[in-house]
């Protein structure tokens, strides 16, 4: 408790230093509440620029080990059967537009998806290769495994780029991350995860979900016990009355603890429809099965909730569960591919995509949010005598929906071994170029560091065929 009888130097009001600072650190706000300007005013559509504006959010899907682009979005039938693989291409609703056999749900949906199979960051390493895809700019060196985040590889992420030009809506924060990051088997976590040179201030949101047998919980928004909104509010009240004291001239800048997503995380604290979106026992249970009882699942249902709520960007990673096994953890398919990946990866991943993809048609929001389901990088051409493949990140495919982006498409190809592109090489920066022109920001728009330093949002060209 907030203790106004400390000794040591006084502020106005009687308050000391120290008291400002332990505010300023109240636990009851969770992590990554600090400071963040806004640099640019919400932008207009442009009908003569196809796709500009026409997402109000966006949702991606990270798959963290990279799945193998042979039995998921670019399947080979006629290629040997150490490249093919085990799985057989399907039919989709669009003539001609074929997935693996593994993506049943996902292939009644294709005319609502953009497929991008040349997709390249000719990287191999999952640290460095995230970075980029994270990012949209190059690690230095590539190929560096086991990176940690840090200069000079400490440009933004999407979401704090995002965060840093977009306001959000309501009580809701702009950018989320959940369930947890994305890190390697040995703990380090990847780089290009937060806002980087932009500092901690503008981080995402990171919400630690766990799933649990009574359903998936986050804990950053539920009160600890013995804090009632009321005691909040008052709370509150004081780093109001606290703000405008540090604010008057001839006081330093401590009053920058008290900022505005600080005064956000209260807001939302203190909102009964703000704390409803975390809720997905709101959802009805054939909702909720439909999405998965899974924690990706269930994790991509949130997503939906918050974009509904007033979030503008959400990233749900794959859950890295405690015992994932050491050869091939996650989507990181090194021995018995063909095994990972029909009993353990690819059915949650169908359901939970295919539910979320017409979820958001049924309830009118697919034209408003953008939805790209991607990863670090994709997998060797050839299983090797384990039976899986290695790391690849010469070309892969990605998938995006709605938002601006037409649907019932492939952009790109991979040559017949789906080893390097074709035609239609996309680049992470040209991604994240058009990830921010369906949000409504011309990828030159420029943001500027706590040095005041200018960046442009995207070094890359917006992918307009297929907008």
């Amino acid at each position: 408790m907030l203790n106004l009888r400390a000794g040591g130097a006084r502020l106005c009001d009687g308050l000391t230093r120290r008291e400002v600072l332990r505010v300023g650190g109240l636990g009851v706000l969770g992590s990554g509440l600090n400071l963040g300007h806004l640099l640019a005013a919400e932008p207009k559509a442009n009908p003569l620029d196809p796709g500009f504006g026409r997402a109000k959010s966006c949702i991606v899907l990270f798959l963290m080990g990279g799945p193998p682009q042979h039995s998921t979005w670019d399947p080979k039938p006629d290629a040997p059967a150490e490249v093919r693989g085990d799985f057989k291409p399907i039919a989709t609703k669009v003539p001609g537009f074929s997935i693996s056999e593994l993506l049943p749900g996902t292939a009644k949906v294709a005319d609502k998806l953009c497929i991008l199979r040349a997709m390249s960051t000719g990287d191999n390493a999952h640290s460095s290769s995230g970075y980029y895809m994270l990012t949209g700019r190059p690690h230095a060196p590539m190929n560096f495994e086991n990176a940690n985040p840090g200069a000079p590889n400490d440009s933004p992420s999407l979401g704090a780029i995002f965060g840093r030009v977009a306001s959000g809506r309501g009580s809701m924060p702009t950018s989320v991350t959940l369930p947890h990051r994305i890190f390697n088997s040995d703990g380090s976590i990847w780089p290009g995860q937060d806002a980087g040179y932009l500092g901690r201030a503008a981080d995402p949101w990171l919400l630690n979900a766990k799933p649990t047998p009574q359903g998936y919980r986050v804990d950053e928004i539920s009160l600890p016990a013995g804090l009632d909104p009321t005691r909040l509010a008052t709370r509150r009240s004081l780093l109001d009355g606290l703000r405008q004291c540090l604010d008057r001239p001839g006081h330093d800048t401590s009053g920058d603890i008290l900022d505005r997503r600080s005064r956000q995380a209260f807001d939302m604290l203190l909102s009964s429809k703000a704390r409803e979106a975390f809720r997905l026992d709101a959802e009805p249970e054939s909702v909720r099965k439909r999405y998965g009882e899974t924690p990706f699942g269930q994790g991509v249902l949130m997503a939906r909730r918050l974009v509904e709520a007033g979030t503008r960007l959400v990233q749900v990673n794959w859950y890295r569960a405690a015992d994932e096994p050491m050869a091939n953890p996650c989507w990181d398919s090194h021995t018995q591919e063909s095994a990972r990946l029909k009993n353990v990866l690819a059915p949650p991943t169908d359901q939970a995509f295919s539910a979320l993809i017409e979820d958001l048609s049924g309830r009118g929001l697919l034209d408003e949010t953008l939805v790209v389901c991607m990863a670090e990088f994709g997998r060797s051409p050839r299983l090797d005598g384990g039976g899986g493949r290695n790391h690849w990140g010469h070309v892969f495919s990605i998938a995006l929906a709605g938002g601006g982006v037409r649907g019932g498409q492939i952009h790109g190809s991979s040559d017949r071994f789906a080893a390097y592109p074709r035609e239609g090489k996309v680049r992470p920066e040209d991604l994240s170029a058009t990830i921010f022109h369906c949000l409504g920001y011309h990828p030159d728009l420029e943001y500027t560091d706590p040095l005041g330093r200018p960046f442009p949002i995207s070094r890359g060209e917006v992918i307009r065929a297929i907008l």
